[in-house]
């Protein structure tokens, strides 16, 4: 047994993990990229003389950086990080540091975004003292069921992995478990490192080798022979196939192998919100958006569908229209996905692979399966009709008898008009994640970015930010155009200052429709006659929020914020002012104030929100007569 004596570097445990994460790489086919690429952080008490003090001394080393990143707000910094990771198709993310008590626990909503989207983030919060020698802290939440418990406790729920450091010692294997996680396609998600503050100041002695260049192979799964062999028997039986594009398509840069897919099947095409330029949109198997917020075409050929072939996607709420959609008496499902979980979802024949390697093996075990010519030309005579219904949208036509605002779809057909084939148009959540999921035409992979899986109110220009981010320190040349409501830019708007601190120019639109509208609708569908979405001062005649609009001024608060602001209430003017917007080199608003009652196309799906069995009201009366006529329409798919 060797004696020879361990080389070690004494430093604290969160300098140890700061130097850690410098050296953290991804990598997929070949394709090397550092995994932690920076560092947002609001330091207090809790992370200040820790993580703060590791920042600040190795941004000072030469040849070696952890770039920091300043934040307003701890939920946007991990929505930045969010929107970054995405953009780089999960192989590299942000990690994003706080305090103890409120700060750690503001980023717990950006924890749940992250995990339902299946996206990695590493969260750093600060924690009370291991030692207990101060208890309590300022910001200490005291449970007298144990002395253990502090609110990073609330993380666990909404983490795929979590861990207290209260020990220098557990650092390391946390550490490594933690980036197994955040490049683990199928566990992929929150990660947080609880860091008691003591523990973080605490000085060890690290094994050097701990800090070399460290590579994480992220790996793409093939199907297993009996599988593939299955999912192929139920593809050259079926008569209407229908593929759903999920997420995992785009994640695993498999846009390819799928356009090769169906060009040689000829197997229409509909998309998930995740999914949405898996394909361009002009591409002659391409159907559009599907589900309740998707196309006619779509929705029509996924109704008579007696095989759904979903890829990367694990079947919302949405997609499947409550499982109201897929109607065809017979209907089977295969599902290609890299996690179990979703694979065997509505009783699938399950094809557990990367989405790449999945379609290449399916093409090649297919060779010379294709649908008949006239199911082919169906899909094909419906999409081009519903581009016709995108284009009246997109021209103001369905607003007849509205205001003389412009509609929603008018500002829609606007910015994807001026907007470049590469460009990104960033949305998650209101009305008009629908109606971009049905209405935008998308023409890149990574041009469509709507956070839908959480559809956080407050995400737009936070997650905007992380995609201009991404694009930047990877040398792309694209203009990110953010589209956020009144309601959730009042949510958070304050990383508008970080763009415009760290000179990341965003287009923001910012529509003015005085609340929440998309829910106005929602409330007005199910009987509540738009209860409590509008911004109105309180009516003393009737002791209801029904008076005057409130006067918000959101474009002055942009400009306060740093940003360019330029303001337009036509269509002519809303053009004008997008295409100064485009041309600048700063984060610039378009202020615009749109008719919340002029309609978008329909789906023709529906969403199951259950409405009151019994009530006074006519108007619920009526939406229940409605809801359980949707309700019929229900099924198990077994």
């Amino acid at each position: 047994m060797s004696d020879t004596k361990r080389e070690t570097v004494r430093l604290t445990v969160a300098q140890a993990l700061v130097r850690f994460l410098a050296n953290q790489y991804s990598e997929r086919d070949g394709h090397r990229e550092r995994l932690i690429a920076g560092c947002f952080g609001i330091f207090g008490h809790g992370n200040v003389a820790g993580v703060g003090q590791a920042l600040l001394e190795l941004s000072r080393r030469q040849g070696e950086q952890m770039r920091y990143y300043q934040a307003r707000n701890e939920q946007a910094m991990v929505h930045t990080a969010v929107g970054y990771a995405r953009m780089r198709n999960r192989r590299s993310t942000l990690a994003c540091t706080t305090s103890i008590g409120p700060g750690a626990t503001n980023m717990v909503t950006g924890a749940a975004l992250a995990t339902i989207n299946r996206l990695p983030v590493l969260l750093l919060p600060g924690d009370i003292f291991a030692t207990r020698a101060a208890d309590p802290v300022l910001q200490q939440l005291e449970d007298p069921r144990s002395y253990d418990v502090s609110v990073n406790d609330a993380f666990k729920p909404v983490s795929r992995f979590w861990d207290r450091i209260n020990r220098p010692e557990q650092l390391i294997p946390s550490l490594l478990e933690a980036m197994r996680v955040l490049t683990d396609p199928v566990e992929t998600g929150a990660v947080t490192l609880a860091l008691p503050q003591d523990v973080q100041a605490e000085a060890y002695d690290w094994p050097a080798e701990l800090f070399a260049p460290r590579i994480w192979r992220i790996p793409r799964p093939v199907p297993e022979p009996s599988a593939l062999a299955a999912a192929v028997a139920a593809i050259r039986q079926a008569e209407r196939p229908l593929i759903i594009a999920g997420g995992g398509v785009i994640y695993s840069e498999a846009t390819a192998a799928l356009k090769a897919f169906v060009e040689a099947t000829g197997i229409p095409v509909a998309e998930t919100q995740a999914g949405k330029g898996a394909l361009p949109y002009d591409h002659p198997c391409v159907v559009g958006a599907v589900g309740a917020t998707g196309t006619a075409a779509a929705n029509a050929l996924a109704r008579e569908a007696d095989l759904i072939i979903g890829v990367g996607t694990r079947y919302s709420d949405f997609t499947t229209a409550s499982r109201s959609l897929f109607q065809h008496p017979g209907v089977r499902f295969v599902n290609l996905n890299v996690a179990a979980f979703d694979a065997h979802k509505q009783a699938a024949l399950p094809l557990v692979a990367d989405a790449r390697e999945g379609l290449t093996a399916l093409l090649h075990a297919l060779d010379g399966c294709r649908v008949a010519p006239e199911y082919a030309e169906r899909a094909r005579r419906l999409a081009a009709e519903w581009d016709q219904v995108v284009q009246r949208a997109y021209s103001g036509e369905p607003q007849a008898g509205h205001g003389p605002r412009p509609s929603q779809a008018e500002i829609i057909g606007v910015v994807n008009e001026l907007s470049g084939p590469r460009d990104v148009v960033v949305c998650a959540a209101g009305s008009m994640p629908g109606d971009l999921h049905k209405l935008w035409r998308t023409r890149d992979p990574k041009g469509y970015h709507v956070e839908y899986g959480y559809s956080c109110m407050g995400y737009e220009i936070a997650g905007g930010l992380g995609v201009k981010m991404a694009c930047l320190d990877h040398g792309e040349d694209r203009e990110v155009f953010v589209l956020v409501g009144d309601g959730s830019y009042l949510m958070m708007a304050q990383e508008l200052a970080t763009a415009v601190q760290e000179g990341i120019k965003l287009v923001v639109v910012l529509v003015q429709n005085h609340g929440f509208q998309s829910i106005g609708a929602l409330s007005e569908s199910v009987g509540a006659e738009r209860f409590g979405t509008q911004y109105r001062y309180r009516n003393p005649k009737t002791g209801q929020l029904d008076g005057d609009y409130l006067p918000v001024d959101l474009a002055a608060n942009a400009a306060s914020l740093g940003a360019d602001v330029l303001r337009a209430y036509t269509v002519k003017e809303f053009r004008a002012a997008l295409e100064k917007a485009i041309a600048a080199d700063r984060t610039t608003v378009v202020y615009v104030e749109t008719d919340p009652m002029a309609p978008a196309p329909s789906s023709e799906a529906w969403w199951d929100v259950p409405v009151a069995e019994v009530a006074e009201l006519e108007s619920t009366r009526r939406a229940r007569a409605e809801y359980e006529r949707g309700k019929r329409t229900q099924r198990q798919y077994l």
